[in-house]
């Protein structure tokens, strides 16, 4: 996609859209999500016209908005009105994939196969409210804490498929001390819980893929200062595993609140989208690939957390990879942030290796 996030020119130590590079590095708004790539893919095509290179395939190029602030005009409308002119065999979204460098090394080379669903659920507690002077037991903001307490405090259960077992598998190689024994039980069937949960605690991430997950993001109540409240409300954003639904989160959530105080609503809701397979001959050649230009690195297929385009082709039918040789310092994550950067020697190793990729999987 071609859109970014918007950026405060005061927050920036420079004009984020202005193209800078500095001190080994590319910098400005898209650097990193996603100029970069559509930089990469129309360089890449140029460099195979100009060689004469004549696939076996076809190769079709989309680039399109509306990905970062709604999906009206992007991947949708193409699939809803143009289809024609994208249906493929399988599709490569390389805003879905990359490289993880860790401690200044690169590690992981992360190949998209689904996402998390996205939903908001809105909890909501209302009085008759009063005089501040008059308190009574019965105040809706206490009674949205509770409920908020209860839900900080609860766990989805661990549930891994073929992509989160095989990540989790290759993650394994590059952990070590309690952290790799806890991963090696949790591969275990069954499942040792309990080292599960462990796990989790030492990476956000371990803890996103291999769960549902809910968060409270806002809250609001009250309508002055000397009043009781006669309303408080939560937003609670959950992503779900693919294969978990919104009428499973909703009745989990109902358990978990168990309070007819606290109403319950689902008012957005993304749609679910199939895992893609993982295809032998394309994960062959993103290995091989890798193998030669970054030997010590584990390929490895992943679930994203947030959610991409892909979502569209894949409800759609049309099974969709992350690929990308882009390497960012997880340490140092600043798509839709501040200075937003890609390393300049990152960059072109990216584009190298999607250059080799598209060769390997149309020749």
């Amino acid at each position: 996609h071609l859109d970014v996030v918007e950026a405060l020119s005061s927050d920036w130590s420079f004009d984020p859209f202005t193209f800078l590079e500095k001190d080994g590095y590319f910098y400005g708004r898209g650097t990193c999500d996603i100029k970069d790539e559509a930089a990469d893919l129309v360089a890449n095509f140029i460099r195979l016209k100009t060689e004469g290179f004549i696939p076996e395939r076809d190769l079709i190029l989309a680039l399109t908005e509306h990905e970062e602030s709604g999906d009206a005009n992007g991947v949708k409308w193409l699939l809803e009105n143009r289809r024609d002119l994208i249906d493929a065999e399988f599709a490569v979204n390389l805003d879905a994939g990359g490289g993880s460098i860790f401690e200044g090394k690169p590690k992981l080379l992360e190949i998209q196969t689904g996402e998390k669903i996205f939903a908001n659920f809105k909890l909501e507690t209302h009085n008759k409210g009063g005089h501040s002077s008059l308190p009574v037991k019965d105040n809706a903001i206490y009674r949205l804490a509770g409920a908020l307490t209860r839900l900080a405090e609860y766990r989805f259960p661990v549930r891994l498929n073929e992509t989160t077992r095989m990540f989790f598998e290759r993650v394994l190689e590059t952990e070590t001390g309690q952290v790799k024994e806890d991963i090696k039980a949790l591969l275990k069937t069954p499942m040792d819980t309990e080292a599960a949960e462990r796990a989790a605690l030492v990476n956000p991430y371990y803890n996103a893929v291999m769960r549902t997950t809910c968060a409270a993001t806002l809250l609001y109540g009250g309508h002055a200062d000397n009043a009781l409240p006669q309303t408080a409300g939560a937003n609670i954003n959950c992503r779900m595993l693919p294969d978990d639904n919104i009428e499973n989160v909703m009745n989990t959530l109902k358990s978990v609140i168990n309070d007819p105080g606290v109403e319950i609503t689902c008012p957005y809701a993304s749609f679910s989208s199939p895992l893609s397979p993982l295809k032998k001959d394309i994960m062959d050649v993103i290995n091989e690939i890798s193998k030669a230009m970054w030997p010590k690195v584990k390929v490895t297929p992943f679930i994203s957390t947030g959610a991409t385009d892909s979502k569209h082709l894949r409800k759609a039918g049309i099974p969709v990879y992350g690929v990308s040789g882009m390497f960012l310092d997880m340490d140092d994550m600043r798509a839709h942030g501040k200075d937003e950067r890609i390393g300049v020697k990152e960059f072109f190793n990216g584009v190298e290796f999607m250059y080799r990729f598209i060769k390997a999987i149309t020749s």
